[in-house]
């Protein structure tokens, strides 16, 4: 068993890697609760858009112009296929509308393996102005990178919570969540509300891409399939709790991360947001079923 100085380290990043889950988690509840589409797209569309960063800055153009073009394509993207399919998805099953977004997904990893092939052995990478700099915790060496990833999970996650408690938009896309009909047939402008839950999805896309891309590599299989730890935290929350999908996401985090230095289950590691989803819902389920019971009876 290592040291516990050897997973220092590994805490700080465990936590940093959390708190963009919990961006990203948070993001795909939202619109879920609003649409009723689990986003599956989200890292194809973010991977996408940190691609377009780097290649704008290889180009010479300054990195602040990539960054910006990046979250704009999340949000622009995402935005435009939830105007355009997301009516047609409004009646289908909850199957239908957990695998709808795959299609986008394979599309967008299709077009980034065609315009951004790895020959030639040359590396990619996104290094944010924040990585300089930093602070010392106790041995650790803490860069301005990981705290905005960690702080940006958190005022995400209190201001989505605020945001749907006591603003007239938030109001809502609560409203939607419980009866969409019912919603639309009290005055509430849906398609409006939808595009909004959309936009805010795609705009995190991006944001999620950067980080991650800085944080982790800039790969578009890494990176597209990262999302697999998100929805395993809003799984977690069932797709309803902003709080429970923040904890669920730093756990996925720092569990992840502080498997590492453990020779033995390092390789098993990536298994983590499966592990802790199964393990969850397998809890939360006969609890639920107890409670519905008690409720008829």
């Amino acid at each position: 068993m290592p040291a516990w100085q050897d997973f220092e380290p590994f805490i700080v990043s465990g936590l940093a890697l959390g708190g963009v889950y919990a961006l990203s988690g948070v993001g795909l509840v939202v619109l879920y609760r609003a649409t009723g589409v689990l986003y599956l797209a989200f890292g194809a569309v973010g991977a996408m858009g940190a691609l377009i960063a780097w290649s704008m800055s290889h180009a010479g153009l300054p990195g602040w112009a990539g960054w910006v073009v990046c979250v704009a394509f999340g949000g622009l993207v995402t935005l435009g296929y939830g105007m355009v399919f997301g009516p047609l998805l409004a009646q289908r099953d909850p199957l239908v509308k957990a695998v709808a977004t795959l299609g986008l997904t394979l599309i967008l990893f299709g077009a980034m393996d065609l315009l951004w092939t790895t020959g030639g052995g040359q590396s990619r990478a996104i290094t944010l102005p924040t990585d300089s700099g930093g602070f010392t915790v106790g041995q650790v060496q803490v860069n301005w990178t990981q705290v905005i990833a960690l702080g940006a999970g958190v005022a995400l996650t209190v201001g989505t919570a605020a945001f749907l408690r006591f603003t007239k938009l938030g109001t809502a896309m609560r409203a939607m969540a419980n009866d969409r009909v019912i919603t639309a047939t009290l005055g509430v402008p849906v398609r409006r509300v939808e595009a909004a839950a959309w936009l805010g999805c795609g705009i995190l896309a991006g944001v999620a891409g950067l980080l991650l891309a800085d944080l982790v590599a800039l790969d578009a299989t890494t990176l597209t399939f990262l999302v697999i730890s998100s929805l395993a935290a809003a799984l977690i929350a069932r797709l309803r709790s902003i709080a429970v999908t923040f904890a669920a996401a730093i756990a996925v985090g720092l569990i992840h991360d502080l498997l590492t230095p453990i020779t033995a289950l390092t390789n098993y590691r990536d298994m983590t947001p499966f592990v802790l989803a199964i393990v969850a819902l397998l809890v939360m389920s006969p609890r639920r079923i107890m409670t519905r019971s008690r409720e008829e009876a």
